[in-house]
């Protein structure tokens, strides 16, 4: 489809409304301080990864000629202007939070947060103390010569830019970096005083305690003030699957260490001669110039201690059983009799671990395989693999090595799981396996039998506990006889097609995505009801969204329910007045991806691990499925239904962009987190 043939939002400035969104959370009265903190620290490392990879991408391009710029759609120089102003927008909202959470709200419940200027004379000498004994050792200042080239700042660490400075008949001036180890605790708790609780941050020890750093220097006056670096993040990687793609693998992320300067955030209080230095030194382009405040690397307020009441954050939701399966009776035995749905994080992943560990010592079970992309620190899924394959049953493991962000992890577990005798897969050459499935083989009776786990997010318990995804066990012969195909071209590093059930990527998805939506046209066509729920984390394939413009057209009634990207413009006459979309952000991340298509009476519904974006379609191994329990699918159903009437968290996305919160005629609040959690509780009790 020809570009720019219809309404279509940036992806680059739709994530930024995105994530605005989540800067939304940060500034709602209602939500727990804590969590408010937790949202400004979420809204942070979301921009950090956005200039490390997209931003980047899109400074790569920025070069094209016009004819390259006219098969893009969209001119990349004015999208990075676009983004800058944006970001600087934003920037300022983060500023104004800050100052209202994290003085004002903090200090209303007697905890206050200190800088280097606040100390009294006691809590002066226990900052000094415990910079002493557990800081100075670990800071090395590198003093700067302005003759020389400027020292290669570390990707996303923080750094003070130091002057000192000598007051005297000839003023003199000298500078300074001083890192933050990344080991460093980035909060103190201080002590107590009549009821009163305080915290001081790491670079306000380290201000205070300047004259300590540069002792052996007899300057005047001496001022830090914090920057960090973002540099480009995207993996340059040579794509050969053999045994040396691990090697290649790290050799690329010492590379993305040294990626280009894409922004620089730097404290607005820093003189304009000391700003000017670094940028000079640095070379930084006037786009990746960014002021931010007195604290950066924001991201490590997810940690940010609670030393106030429990009333400061959200209570945390006993996680609920699954009627009908328990710890006791074979879970094999359960799913050989219908399909169980686990829906997360409500519910307890511990049915994911109870399946692979039955497998795992179950003597009936031969065989084991499972495609992993990202798994938790401590992963009880692989050392039940491990397990597995001490008993002497066959593991076969894929572990996507190129999961972004998680490589280094990804290595070393797939060594671990070598060692201990799993056969392990470690991807394609030209794709990302990103599915999250699991196939157990087992004899039976003289015959093999298959039970299947098949979810829309990954196999990672601690990732479980906060997002939402929807995890289905079966035994399905139409489901695991697909898997089955699947798992035996993936085990020989290849790709297949010819699927009877499941929506597979690259070579299939997009095909049947098209004609089950090509379905839904004939039948309004026909003047017959026909309607789509899609509910997914991004929509921004162009394809897809030319054919949701169709689809509408002919009368499709369409709800979309889209957490970040969403290039589909809703409401535009002539393209997509048929067309509803919103955005849920709330206490659990949505991640769950649901297809729900009217089918003229006989609606289907699907899940996926796929997104409706490029990548999904054409550059990864996706695995769609059929939702075929007609219990399984009502409560999907019912779950998606609490979504669409949440006037609590949901947001209208509309032609404005302005994230307005979604009303609806419903004389009683909803919100849809709350709903679903006591529904499955009175409904599993």
């Amino acid at each position: 489809m020809a570009k720019n043939k219809f309404p279509f939002l940036n992806r680059e400035i739709s994530w930024l409304y995105f994530n605005e969104r989540v800067l939304q959370e940060a500034a709602d009265e209602t939500v727990p301080l804590i969590e408010r903190i937790k949202f400004l620290s979420i809204f942070s490392s979301n921009l950090e990864e956005f200039y490390r990879v997209r931003v980047a991408t899109i400074s790569r391009l920025a070069n094209l000629n016009d004819k390259a710029k006219e098969l893009l759609g969209f001119n990349p120089k004015k999208v990075l202007n676009e983004i800058k102003n944006i970001v600087v927008k934003h920037e300022r909202k983060f500023e104004n939070l800050f100052q209202d959470i994290l003085i004002k709200g903090l200090g209303q419940n007697k905890i206050f947060i200190l800088n280097d200027s606040q100390l009294n004379v006691a809590r002066g000498e226990f900052v000094r103390n415990h910079f002493r004994d557990k800081i100075l050792s670990n800071l090395v200042p590198i003093m700067i010569d302005l003759d020389q080239p400027f020292p290669e700042l570390k990707d996303r660490r923080l750094y003070f830019f130091v002057r000192l400075t000598k007051i005297s008949a000839k003023k003199s001036e000298k500078y300074a970096l001083i890192e933050l180890p990344f080991n460093l605790p980035r909060f103190l708790v201080l002590p107590e005083t009549n009821g009163l609780k305080f915290i001081i941050l790491v670079e306000d020890i380290i201000k205070y305690c300047l004259d300590d750093i540069f002792y052996v220097f007899s300057y005047d006056d001496i001022e830090a003030f914090s920057i960090q670096l973002t540099r480009d993040a995207e993996l340059d990687i040579d794509k050969n699957i053999s045994d040396k793609f691990i090697e290649d693998l790290k050799t690329s992320l010492d590379k993305r260490k040294k990626g280009k300067p894409m922004r620089l955030l730097y404290d607005t209080q820093m003189p304009f001669e000391m700003l000017s230095v670094l940028v000079t030194k640095m070379k930084i382009e006037a786009e990746g110039l960014i002021p931010g405040n007195r604290y950066h690397r924001f991201g490590d307020f997810i940690t940010f201690p609670n030393v106030g009441g429990k009333e400061l954050e959200y209570t945390p939701n006993v996680p609920l059983k699954v009627q009908g399966l328990h710890r006791t009776e074979s879970i094999f035995n359960k799913i050989a009799d219908k399909d169980y749905l686990v829906n997360l994080p409500y519910q307890s992943y511990d049915y994911i671990i109870l399946f692979l560990r039955e497998a795992a010592i179950d003597p009936k079970v031969t065989e084991i395989n499972i495609t992993l992309y990202r798994v938790a620190e401590n992963s009880k899924v692989i050392n039940a693999l491990i397990n597995a394959a001490k008993n002497g049953k066959k593991v076969n493991c894929l572990v996507e090595l190129k999961a972004r962000f998680d490589e280094e992890a990804n290595i070393f577990w797939t060594n671990r799981l070598m060692e201990e005798g799993v056969n392990v897969n470690y991807g394609l050459t030209d794709y990302k396996v990103h599915s999250k499935i699991c196939l157990v083989k087992r004899i039976e009776k003289g015959r093999n039998v298959y039970y299947a786990n098949l979810a829309t997010g990954n196999y990672n318990e601690k990732t479980a506990n906060i997002y939402c995804d929807h995890s289905i066990f079966t035994s399905n012969k139409e489901i695991t006889s697909d898997l089955l195909k699947l798992f035996n071209a993936l085990n020989k590093r290849t790709v297949a097609k010819g699927f009877k059930h499941l929506i597979v990527s690259p070579l299939e998805s997009r095909n049947k995505m098209y004609k089950l939506i090509n379905r839904e046209i004939s039948i309004a066509k026909t003047g017959k009801p026909a309607y789509m729920i899609l509910k997914v984390n991004s929509l921004a394939d162009e394809g897809i969204v030319g054919k949701l413009y169709e689809a509408s057209n002919a009368g499709v009634k369409i709800r979309l329910i889209v957490r970040g990207i969403c290039c589909l413009i809703p409401g535009v006459p002539g393209f997509s007045e048929n067309i509803k979309v919103i955005s849920i952000i709330d206490k659990f991340l949505e991640h769950a991806r649901v297809f729900i298509f009217g089918n003229n009476g006989k609606e289907e519904m699907f899940l996926s691990s796929a997104d409706l974006m490029t990548r999904n379609f054409e550059h990864r191994v996706e695995v769609g499925f059929p939702v075929l329990d007609n219990d399984v699918r009502q409560e999907i159903k019912d779950i998606i239904d609490f979504q669409l009437q949440d006037n609590v968290k949901a947001r209208d996305i509309t032609k404005l962009h302005n994230n307005k919160y979604h009303k609806n005629r419903l004389s009683t609040k909803v919100r849809a987190q709350v709903q679903t959690y006591n529904y499955l509780k009175t409904k599993h009790q």
